[in-house]
């Protein structure tokens, strides 16, 4: 795809970008160090405090209990996280407060998502609040604090105080785009409904390995440790199939790329979306914020983080996966994803996380 990065959108209501996220720290809107590259083009990357609290399971605030009466009650053991932190187990539910606090405007509302060196290790976490009764969302005017529920699928993890899992996106009103103005926004011949259609890729062009299947006994991946693993120790290479049929099994992760090439042009942000409820038997969406400038300045694809379901499903060559859904941003950024910032996935193709050598 070619880019339309010298998109004209210029408008107050949107995502906030990083010189507004810069400005809420220094304000005290946001307790956050913003420090090193925790504040992103479009997103604040949080941070984990010093304990986690393995739960016996999943939960929510309730209209008779918040968040941390809850949590109390449903606490088995806590980790400590100072120092070379804590082994977080695959299959076990843990919370953890984050470093951060919230004194949000009454105009700022705020979503939040997997990293998605997180989503690619298949570490499902979702943002808690004290008192919404949702997952990654945070209701306009929040004051408070942040919490992260953490659940290793396949692999343990390792994390510390101050590692980071997912991240914060804020937006004043609703800039989402409709179908019309995203199409205007890409090259023409883009497939548009419901947000920018992502397919999936099965075929030989991306070389010799289309996709990876992640290994059930592989060791443990010390999420701040980057470029260090070997992939074939965690990850089972896919082959092209001939037939361009990929049969996915039950519960198993799997990592494979979009069939197109995405851009996000500096005016816009995006997050992958999910359509479950469409295909049925397996999930494509772990991780989804895509910053502005993301595939502008190198041809990128989108890396689908894959689930199969309850029953064996067979995957076609160029199936719709998922949709990119395209917001404005409140300004135009001064910083954008790229080379600039050393950004990890600029001009991916088929690329595992951050955490494994390349090749």
């Amino acid at each position: 795809m070619a880019s339309s990065a010298g998109s004209t959108l210029n408008v107050q209501e949107g995502v906030l970008t990083a010189s507004s996220l810069a400005r809420l720290i220094e304000e005290g809107a946001i307790a956050a160090s913003g420090k090193g590259t925790q504040v992103q083009p479009a997103s604040l990357d949080l941070t984990l405090g010093p304990k986690a609290r393995r739960v016996r399971a999943a939960f929510l605030p309730s209209g008779r209990q918040g968040l941390a009466e809850r949590l109390d009650a449903l606490t088995l053991h806590t980790l400590d996280l100072t120092g070379d932190g804590a082994v977080l187990e695959r299959g076990c539910v843990y919370v953890v407060e984050l470093a951060e606090r919230l004194r949000l405007p009454k105009d700022l509302s705020g979503a939040a998502n997997p990293k998605s060196s997180t989503g690619r290790i298949d570490v499902f976490v979702r943002l808690l609040t004290e008192d919404f009764e949702g997952y990654e969302k945070v209701p306009a005017g929040y004051e408070g604090k942040l919490y992260l529920e953490i659940c290793p699928r396949t692999f343990p993890i390792v994390v510390r105080e101050g590692s980071s899992l997912n991240q914060l996106r804020l937006r004043r009103g609703q800039g989402r785009l409709t179908d019309r103005e995203v199409a205007a926004e890409l090259p023409q011949g883009c497939q548009v409904d419901d947000g920018l259609n992502v397919s999936v890729d099965l075929s030989p062009s991306l070389g010799e390995v289309v996709g990876w299947r992640a290994r059930r006994h592989a060791g443990l991946i010390d999420v701040d440790k980057v470029g260090i693993l070997d992939p074939r120790a965690y990850f089972e290479p896919i082959a092209a199939p001939k037939d361009g049929l990929l049969t996915l099994d039950p519960d198993e992760f799997y990592i494979l790329a979009s069939r197109e090439e995405v851009v996000v042009p500096v005016g816009l942000a995006a997050e992958m979306a999910a359509i479950d409820e469409e295909i049925g038997a397996f999930r494509a969406h772990y991780a989804g914020f895509f910053d502005p400038g993301f595939g502008v300045e190198a041809p990128s694809r989108a890396v689908l983080e894959v689930r199969g379901f309850d029953v064996p499903m067979i995957l076609e060559h160029g199936q719709r996966a998922a949709r990119l859904r395209y917001e404005r941003l409140e300004e135009v950024p001064q910083r954008v994803y790229g080379s600039a910032q050393a950004s990890n996935y600029q001009g991916q193709g088929l690329r595992l996380s951050k955490h494994f050598r390349a090749g």
